[in-house]
C-alpha cells in the first residue's frame, strides 16, 4: 500500500476536465485508488466522487493506492498533478 500526498496546483482545481484526466489515468489500473480530503474518501475511478471533494488550487490530498501496479500508479498519478492536469499552467 502506497500513502502520499499530492497537491492541487491547477487554477480550476479538480474541476471537470481536470477530474476527467484524472480518472481516465486511474481506471487504467487494476489497484484499488482512493483520495481523502477534508475528512472524505473517495473512489478515484469515480468522476462524481472526485467533482463532490470540490478540491481547489492548493488543496492537499492524500492518495492511496493498493494493489499490483500501485507504485506505476502512484508515479503516474503524481505526475499528472505535478503537471497542472495538462492544462499550461
Amino acid at each position: 500500500m502506497i500513502k502520499k500526498k499530492v497537491f492541487v496546483k491547477n487554477k480550476l482545481g479538480l474541476h471537470a476536465r481536470a477530474s476527467n484526466k484524472l480518472v481516465e489515468l486511474t481506471t487504467k489500473f487494476s489497484s484499488d485508488i482512493f483520495i481523502e480530503y477534508n475528512d472524505k474518501k473517495v473512489d478515484a475511478k469515480s468522476i462524481m466522487s472526485i467533482l463532490l471533494l470540490a478540491a481547489s488550487k492548493g488543496s492537499e490530498l492524500n492518495l492511496i493506492i493498493d494493489g499490483d501496479d500501485e507504485k506505476e500508479a502512484s508515479y503516474l498519478i503524481e505526475q499528472l498533478f505535478n503537471n497542472y492536469f495538462e492544462e499550461n499552467e
